[in-house]
Formats: structure tokens, C-alpha cells, sequence
């Protein structure tokens, strides 16, 4: 098994496991409520907090496989050198804003090392360092897919070349 094949697998498994915390958490709190008036108190952060994280790991996976949200209207319709330019210059507004979210984020992470979540006590840099594991993981993806486009290989979401090998 290939590195890529065994990050996406372990991508994979972490998203299962916030999943998995985020259910037990919320039904569990509810069963509770319903059959003893009760819940847990730390229910309403632990997940909320894994949702931001199974949310930055999953748009990480989409982008990295070429499914995340965008719109080729013009470029599906575009070929050759002007396919080329538009798919550089959206890399490089790409690039740009995760600059910004990377940026923004380690702020965030640095202001979050001596603030606490009002419950559960952790660092809320834990929250903000889901959003630049993200940025930092699509910022690499981003370089690796530049750097297979300029070695000849076909861009993620795009035909193969004209006599080129599949």
C-alpha cells in the first residue's frame, strides 16, 4: 500500500471516529434527557468539536481527490493553452486564500493556547487547529498537484491529452 493510499485510509478513520464521538455524544445525552431528566454536560462541546474536526478532515479528502466544490463551467468547455493559464491562475486564488486561512488559523491557535472551553477545560486551539491542519494539508496537495501537471500528468477532474497514455 502507497503512502497516499494509507493517508487517505487513516483520513478516513479519523472521520469515522468524530462521527462515531458525535453520535454517542448527541444520543446519548438525549436518551438521558428522555429516561432521566438528565444529560451530559460536556455533550454540547465534545461534539461540536469533533464536527469542526470531521469537517476540515473531509474537505481535505475532497480536495486532495479532486471532488471538492468548484465550477468549470468555462474551463470544461476550454482546451490547450487557455485551459492551462485558467487552471494556474485559479491555483494561484486558491494559493491566496489559503495563505489567508493558514494565516488566520495559527492566529487563532495562538489565542486559543490560554483560552479554555467552559466545560470541557481543553485549549480551544484544539478547535482552530482543525481549520490549519486544513489549510496547511491543502496547501501541500495544492503544490503536489502543480507539480504533477508540470511533469506532464493530467490534472484531477481533467481528460487525458490527446495520445496520452491512461
Amino acid at each position: 500500500m502507497g503512502l497516499g493510499k494509507f493517508l487517505k485510509n487513516l483520513v478516513e478513520g479519523l472521520m469515522a471516529l468524530c462521527l462515531l464521538g458525535m453520535v454517542l455524544a448527541v444520543f446519548g445525552n438525549v436518551v438521558q434527557r428522555y429516561f432521566w431528566g438528565t444529560g451530559w454536560v460536556v455533550s454540547e462541546e465534545l461534539s461540536r468539536l469533533l464536527f469542526v474536526w470531521l469537517v476540515c478532515l473531509s474537505a481535505t479528502l475532497a480536495f486532495g481527490e479532486g471532488k471538492h466544490l468548484g465550477f468549470d463551467l468555462v474551463t470544461a468547455r476550454l482546451s490547450g493553452a487557455k485551459a492551462a493559464v485558467l487552471r494556474w491562475l485559479s491555483r494561484g486564488l486558491i494559493a491566496l486564500a489559503l495563505y489567508y486561512l493558514i494565516d488566520g488559523s495559527w492566529s487563532q491557535v495562538l489565542v486559543g493556547m490560554d483560552s479554555r472551553s467552559p466545560v470541557m477545560n481543553y485549549p480551544l486551539a484544539l478547535g482552530a487547529a482543525g481549520t490549519l491542519v486544513m489549510g496547511v494539508c491543502m496547501a501541500v496537495l495544492l503544490v503536489l498537484q502543480s507539480w504533477n501537471e508540470l511533469r506532464g500528468h493530467t490534472p484531477t477532474g481533467q481528460a487525458p491529452k490527446a495520445g496520452a497514455q491512461a
